[in-house]
């Protein structure tokens, strides 16, 4: 199934998506089940740190999806036979997702980022998706939770009976929470989305079309976040580049 589904990047296994529809209907099937589910949102950033740490990798592959958000993720899958693997953009998705949703009667928690933010995006979504259904909203605080606060805030996302549960934390911490916990649900999928919050509520501009196209969305972020993305993008887009190069020249080595 992995193989059919999901390209091996650096270990990785990284799910082939031909459209948003594609996802979004992956995702209905799930939200009927008694269980719940985690999906990660992926991109050069988080395939690296699968490679330096075991662990996080184990939790990207054990993710009932490992969606491609990177563009540089997707074209190492064409390249390796899947051609119609197409890029899944977090924001575009969270937004896909709750416009679909609409007509299935999608119940969406969102938890994550500033009480501004959740506001900002309260607003948004209100205004562009009136029959969107909003079940709830956290900010935790920005430090470790202590025992009774996280039983607390998942107590309040069971009650709420949310079928995805937007989880805006960043990458990596994001993913290691939602695999500490997604076992505590009773229903429902918890999505990584990372900078997806501050896209909605429009804390952040989307790059235009021309960079998306020809995968300098991370410059156009850079550009936006200089002294908080300068250092990731350096270490982990030279690394990505090194590592795949190294990859492709063994299999043709060794061919």
């Amino acid at each position: 199934m992995i193989q059919n589904l999901k390209t091996n990047i650096l270990g990785c296994y990284i799910s082939n998506i031909q459209s948003y529809e594609d996802v979004y209907k992956r995702m209905l099937n799930k939200c009927s089940e008694d269980k719940s589910h985690y999906i990660t949102v992926n991109n050069v950033h988080t395939v690296i740190e699968g490679v330096l740490n075991k662990k996080y990798k184990e939790i990207i592959n054990n993710a009932y999806m490992a969606l491609p958000d990177g563009k540089p993720l997707s074209i190492v899958a064409k390249l390796k036979g899947f051609k119609n693997a197409s890029r899944t953009f977090g924001p575009t998705l969270m937004e896909k997702t709750i416009e679909l949703g609409q007509k299935d009667n999608l119940k969406h928690f969102f938890f994550g980022s500033s009480q501004e933010t959740l506001n900002k995006i309260k607003k948004t979504v209100t205004m562009k998706y009136p029959d969107a259904k909003i079940a709830g909203m956290i900010s935790p605080p920005y430090r470790q939770l202590t025992v009774s606060e996280l039983e607390d805030f998942i107590n309040q996302i069971k009650k709420s009976n949310a079928d995805i549960i937007w989880i805006g934390l960043g990458a990596p911490k994001q993913e290691i929470w939602m695999f500490e916990n997604f076992r505590k649900l009773n229903k429902g999928i918890m999505i990584g989305i990372g900078a997806g919050f501050d896209y909605v509520a429009g804390n952040t501009k989307h790059a235009p079309e021309w960079m998306k196209n020809f995968a300098l969305e991370w410059l156009f972020r850079l550009i936006q976040e200089p002294s908080r993305l300068w250092k990731r993008y350096l270490v982990t887009n030279s690394l990505f580049i090194l590592f795949i190069l190294a990859e492709f020249f063994r299999v043709k080595k060794f061919r």
